[in-house]
């Protein structure tokens, strides 16, 4: 636990937070700098009532309508209790003895496998933190299941179009479940890249989403699936709890399909956003890598306490020293809007000196 950003229930950030000389911006999590839609939390509102009773425990409703939006079949969609609730579920319902994984990237990928005994083998992304060729290599015929997070999470960067196909192909013909992580794929304006269409050709491919970031509802928990195979989604619905969507969650994400203006408002704001944001880094003299999601990741060679130095400036970003492969002078920001971001520069010429 505490592995993650967005924690500002800690004691030291509430006391951040509880100041009044200025509002707490919170730089760890990746959530849409809009915030949640009207709609959405309109949907939340009017669904209260609903949840005097049981919810589906089949998510039928928001099942058809993911369905109609990404033009799937209804039985090739399985929903969560977020996007990590999916991952663990996946590991507790397929139990794979090899797992391939790439490094950096989310830790709940490595965690959920430890769980269940896999035994994990590491892709090295360095020095560039990029997918190559030679991934191809390491997927042998004793890999069971493999993640890929696309962007990376949490260096926002995307795999090279090709070789993702490569990768699928090389995961067909190898038995290799491939979990194609896209929750961030949303934010790059880029969403030909995505496989979810491939998932009714190649029945090893997995695509993992999230309503968490684009629709800023990471408190409300709903994440979902895609994939040809029945046989691995009922094994991963019967490795979770029943009634895993709640009746509000199901409610916010049927909503939240119907953004389609509010998602490109926020895809524009975020390009342009993290594009100031990289320029003034890198006058600062810090090494920001090209990202395409909602946040940099950045390195400050020679600052180890930057997390700490920003604190009391009512700042709190990530740090990813926890990450496989990063130090202490790695770290991650959310892309948020132009006054949060003036705000981040000039607290970073302030402290990072």
């Amino acid at each position: 636990m505490g592995q993650h950003g967005g924690d500002i229930y800690s004691e030291e950030i509430q006391k951040q937070m509880a100041k009044e000389d200025r509002k707490f911006l919170d730089f760890s999590a990746n959530i849409n700098p809009l915030g949640m839609p009207a709609g959405v939390r309109l949907a939340v509102m009017e669904a209260l009532y609903k949840a005097e009773h049981y919810p589906d425990p089949e998510s039928r409703k928001l099942k058809h309508a993911l369905a109609e939006y990404h033009e799937v079949p209804e039985e090739a969609l399985i929903c969560g209790n977020g996007g990590a609730d999916l991952i663990y579920r996946l590991a507790y319902g397929t139990k794979p003895a090899h797992a391939l994984l790439t490094a950096p990237t989310f830790l709940e990928y490595e965690e959920a496998l430890k769980q269940v005994g896999t035994k994990i083998h590491i892709y090295e992304m360095q020095p560039d933190y990029r997918v190559r060729e030679d991934i191809l290599e390491q997927m042998t015929e004793d890999m069971d299941v493999m993640f890929l997070c696309n962007p990376n999470n949490p260096t926002g960067i995307l795999v090279e179009q090709e070789l993702l196909l490569r990768i699928l192909e090389r995961a067909e013909s190898r038995s290799i479940l491939l979990v194609l992580d896209e929750c961030f794929l949303d934010f790059t304006g880029q969403e030909e890249r995505s496989l979810i269409q491939k998932t009714t050709e190649y029945k090893h491919l997995f695509i993992l989403k999230s309503f968490t970031k684009m629709y800023a509802m990471p408190g409300i928990r709903l994440g979902y699936g895609v994939c040809g195979d029945g046989a691995l989604l009922r094994k991963m619905e019967a490795a979770g709890q029943c009634w895993g969507i709640s009746v509000l969650a199901s409610e916010a994400g049927i909503a939240a399909l119907g953004e389609g203006e509010y998602k490109e408002k926020a895809i524009t704001l975020v390009r342009e956003e993290r594009a100031y944001l990289k320029k003034e880094m890198e006058i600062l003299g810090m090494t920001v890598w090209d990202g395409q999601a909602d946040y940099l990741f950045f390195r400050t060679d020679g600052i180890r306490d930057l997390y700490d130095r920003l604190l009391p400036e009512g700042i709190m970003i990530r740090r990813c020293s926890n990450y496989r492969g990063l130090d202490e002078t790695c770290y991650r920001v959310a892309v948020k809007d132009h006054e949060a971001n003036g705000r981040l520069i000039e607290a970073l010429k302030k402290t990072a000196r």
